[in-house]
Parts: C-alpha cells; structure tokens; sequence
C-alpha cells in the first residue's frame, strides 16, 4: 500500500484495494450523476455506466487511488500510463459532499509527484460541466487543445455520432522538462 498524507493534512491517498473497488465504483458513478444533474436535472439513466469504470481498471498499466480523509474513502482517481511518458487521467472524482475542500487538487497533485517521468498528462470532460472545465484548467494547469462534436468526432469512439453530452473537451498539461 502507498500512502501518502498531503493538503488537507488529514488526506490520504492509496492505491485502490481490491475490496475497495465495489464502494469506489458507486461513489465516482454518484459524483458523476451529480454533475450531470446539476446541469440538466435528475435523470433515471446512469450517467456513467460501470463497464466504463471496468474498462478503465483492466487496462495495461492503470492504476487506481483512493482518497481517505479521517478513514472515510472521499474520492479517487485512475491514471494509464503509457512507456511513452504520456499519462492519461481517466477519471478523478470528489465524493458528493466532500467538493471544494481541496480534494481533487490533492489527488492530482499526487498522480503528479508519483509519475514525474510523465512529460504529457490527457483528460476529458463534457462540455457541460464548467465545475471540471474550471477545475483542469485553473487549478490543475491543463489546456484545453481539443472539442469534440459530432461534426468533430472524438477518433476513441468514431462510431458515436454525437454523445449524450453534446460535445467532450479533451485536455493536456505538458509537464515542464526540469523536474
């Protein structure tokens, strides 16, 4: 197990357990649902489906991190890592209840410090949600390079005309080269 203690102090960060996997799951798929419907209101569909969150796990060189602040499992994230020093954040997520303490900065600015052979960092997000679109460019330092839209498709999923959201930013944050 790595654990790591960063901002806020109490903040822990460890590689995903196996028994872990279940509650992690539930909570990303909850914070998911929560930014869609705080966009367009409540939905009976799962905004994001679990295979999606299986498919990222069973990937060749994923890792998986959970966040636990005073023994409560708060957020996570799962990162690819290429042999290329590319890196590629799949997902990160703050629990529902738990935004804007500094979470997800902590967990990203863990991935960083335990990666630092990753030159170029990639991420997506809807278009939709301004709260992530802030959170990658702002406070984690990514540039938004790309949109995709039906008249654009996203090349990882050209068989998709449009998606759900109506258009997906994907991000980058080139890393400098001193570190």
């Amino acid at each position: 197990m790595i654990a790591v203690c960063v901002e806020p102090a109490d903040l822990i960060i460890q590689r995903l357990e196996e028994s872990d996997i279940p509650e992690f799951k539930t909570e990303m798929q909850k914070a998911f649902q929560k930014g869609y419907e705080d966009v367009f209101g409540r939905s009976g569909e799962t905004i994001l489906p679990e295979s999606h969150i299986d498919d990222s796990l069973s990937k060749t060189n994923s890792a998986a991190y959970m966040a636990v602040l005073n023994g409560e499992a708060v957020g996570g994230a799962i990162v690819v890592i290429d042999s290329n020093a590319r890196g590629e954040l799949d997902f990160l997520f703050v629990k529902v209840g738990h935004q804007g303490k500094g979470i997800g900065q902590s967990i990203w600015g863990f991935i960083e410090r335990e990666y630092p052979e990753v030159r170029l960092w990639e991420t997506h997000t809807p278009h939709f949600d301004r709260r992530n679109i802030h959170f990658y460019i702002n406070r984690c330092g990514f540039s938004a390079v790309e949109f995709f839209t039906k008249n654009h498709p996203d090349p990882r999923f050209p068989e998709e005309e449009e998606d759900d959201f109506g258009g997906m930013f994907r991000f980058e944050k080139r890393m400098p080269s001193d570190q």
